[in-house]
């Protein structure tokens, strides 16, 4: 029997868009890994390092909920196409200061908050484009698919970051991250993409369109319930700041480990995705992700005591996995039950707790490990994520009831 694509991969303009997107995001996720190791070999601080996750949870918490705003005003492929670009120049900044031999800690952190900046506004707009590309029957599947290609990502973009440092050194990653920005910006031009209900019309102001989107979330008890699981989890759980310190020092694997350490929780999460995409289309999907949080957790507290580099990477391959569970159910509940015409303001504050989380974890786990060493940390820090899925499990009823929906609701819902 010969092989045929899903049917939401017929659909001409998501295939190139999604593409397009997978390849920008092996350069971010590159590029980030390039910042973290940049920033220890400076240094050879975790404390240090924590910085770039500072810069990132800055940025986000602060803009987010107007990037979200402007995604459902603004036309959304051009609203990409600028952030792209922004993306694009200061990748090429950093490049030619690490080219050059003068970099230093603070243009790194700069780099990261300007990138995350533009990720801001760019994130939500990725997110409530899709509907724009595909049937709204085909809205589970594109999200479904769209999942296991940001874990194909951060596979690829890490373990690439780690071969161009061992090559060129980091500046070798931030230009091939320019270069990922470029092409999406050709991409976004070539898409057919018909207005959505959510830019058309007069826009409210701006406070009370913030209002209005924080006003949706605060009704669906699942929806940021959900949303503190994760923050909870990433937090405490923030496992790749201390990945540099690891591979140098704990592990004693270098560059080419580092690469390989970093690419594997997404490995986890990309095969975990093969039965993931089936197993919440029969099993309840809330308690999915209460067993997806607790077994991260417990994965993290191993990744810090595993002592050699082969648990190691069994245990990152495990966190990966079981992150992976919980990741398919909050983004079909975020996204399949929110109407278009509040798609990105509700993606922003998602955005604000599934990436905001881990940046804040970055800053507080860096500096926690500073104090304390970073196996202690970290192995204190994966407890967390178990406890609080615990707690979830007795004195959540939202999540342990919810059941991703098989279509998508309607505007006026």
């Amino acid at each position: 029997m010969r092989p045929t694509l899903p049917e939401v991969l017929r659909q001409r303009d998501f295939t190139l868009y999604w593409a397009g997107v997978v390849l920008s995001q092996i350069g971010t996720r590159g590029a980030v890994a390039a910042n973290l190791y940049q920033v220890y070999e400076l240094t050879g601080s975790t404390a240090q390092v924590g910085l770039v996750g500072l810069a990132q949870a800055v940025a986000l918490l602060a803009l987010s909920p107007l990037g979200g705003v402007y995604a459902d005003r603004l036309d959304r492929r051009r609203l990409l196409q600028a952030t792209q670009a922004v993306a694009l120049v200061v990748s090429l900044a950093l490049a030619g200061l690490t080219l050059t031999g003068v970099a230093t800690v603070w243009a790194v952190a700069l780099s990261s908050l300007l990138a995350t900046a533009a990720a801001t506004f760019d994130q939500p707009a990725r997110q409530a484009l899709i509907p724009a590309l595909v049937p709204r029957e085909r809205l589970v599947d594109a999200f479904a698919l769209l999942n296991p290609s940001r874990e194909l990502a951060v596979l690829a973009g890490p373990a690439l970051a780690g071969v161009l440092i061992a090559a060129g050194g980091p500046g070798a990653v931030y230009v091939f991250d320019a270069v990922t920005y470029a092409v999406l910006v050709a991409v976004l031009a070539m898409l057919r993409v018909p207005a959505l209900p959510g830019a058309q019309g007069k826009p409210a102001g701006l406070l009370a369109s913030l209002r209005e989107g924080a006003s949706y979330v605060a009704r669906r008890p699942v929806v940021w319930q959900l949303m503190g699981l994760d923050l909870a989890a990433t937090v405490s759980g923030a496992y790749r700041v201390l990945l540099p310190a690891f591979a140098a020092d704990v592990l004693h694997v270098g560059a080419t480990g580092y690469g390989l350490l970093s690419a594997a929780p997404s490995a986890g999460a990309l095969l975990g995705s093969v039965w993931v995409f089936r197993l919440v289309r029969t099993a309840r999907s809330g308690r999915l992700v209460l067993w997806g949080t607790a077994v991260y957790g417990l994965a993290v507290t191993g990744l810090a005591l595993s002592g050699t580099f082969v648990l190691a990477l069994a245990a990152a391959l495990t966190l990966g996995a079981a992150d992976a569970l919980a990741t398919t159910v909050r983004h079909a509940a975020v996204q399949v039950e929110t109407p278009d015409a509040l798609r990105g303001r509700v993606s922003a504050i998602y955005q604000m707790a599934s990436r905001g989380g881990p940046a804040l974890g970055d800053a507080g786990m860096g500096a926690l490990a500073g104090a304390i060493g970073p196996v202690t940390a970290l192995a204190l820090g994966g407890i967390v994520p178990a406890a609080a899925a615990g707690l979830a499990a007795v004195r959540g009823r939202h999540i342990r009831a919810f059941d991703v929906p098989k279509e998508a609701p309607s505007a006026a819902s």
